[in-house]
């Protein structure tokens, strides 16, 4: 474990190889990978700390003190490797239980008081047109959106206007129709607008 944790802090860049060692350590039924991810959230290390949060996830389906450590724990994360490794974390849990089944938890993270949580499935579930369930009803994925579009937060503001920019090349009229409702004197919605017109 230490060989690997040693391994992991020396790439500052990029997720492919925490995800490999998260798959070698989570092959390994011999260790308590909850516990263990828990502690591995402690680290001064932002790559351990992401490992911890791509342990999490794949242990999220089928272990909901897993879901809720990502909920609550790794949101406060200030580092923004570690939220981007969230957003994949809990569009891994929405792909495995299916993004129908997972409705619910969609719509309870969209309402979380902490922004990094509305922000992982805004960011992680991009692009939620190609998903399934949203590729039939991308006008539940619009909706979804866009509830969020005059957010606090910019930078929950950032994925926003990103995710319905994507939707807006296959969906165009849809998200146009959308956004033709949004208030643009309200100068938080105007820069998520310039973001989905991709200004």
């Amino acid at each position: 474990m230490k060989e690997i944790l040693n391994s992991i802090k020396k790439i500052e860049h990029g997720f492919k190889h925490i995800i490999e060692a998260g798959d070698v350590i989570f092959a390994d039924k011999t260790k308590y990978h909850t516990e263990l991810a828990e502690e591995l959230l402690m680290d001064d290390s932002y790559q351990v700390r992401m490992l911890a949060t791509y342990l999490l996830g794949l242990l999220s389906p089928e272990h909901p003190a897993a879901l809720q450590l990502l909920e609550t724990k790794v949101a406060t994360d200030e580092n923004w490797r570690v939220q981007e490794m969230l957003a994949k974390a809990f569009d891994y849990y929405c792909k495995t239980i299916g993004y129908e089944k997972g409705l619910p938890d969609i719509k309870n993270w969209l309402t979380a008081k902490h922004p990094n949580v509305r922000r992982a499935v805004i960011e992680g579930l991009r692009i939620w047109t190609n998903r399934p369930y949203f590729k039939d009803h991308p006008d539940v994925a619009i909706q979804l959106i866009s509830t969020h579009k005059s957010d606090l937060s910019e930078y929950l503001r950032k994925s926003v206007g990103n995710a319905l920019r994507d939707i807006s090349r296959k969906y165009a009229d849809k998200v146009a129709e959308e956004t033709a409702t949004w208030d643009l004197a309200d100068k938080k919605i105007a820069f998520t607008y310039k973001l989905v017109k991709g200004r």
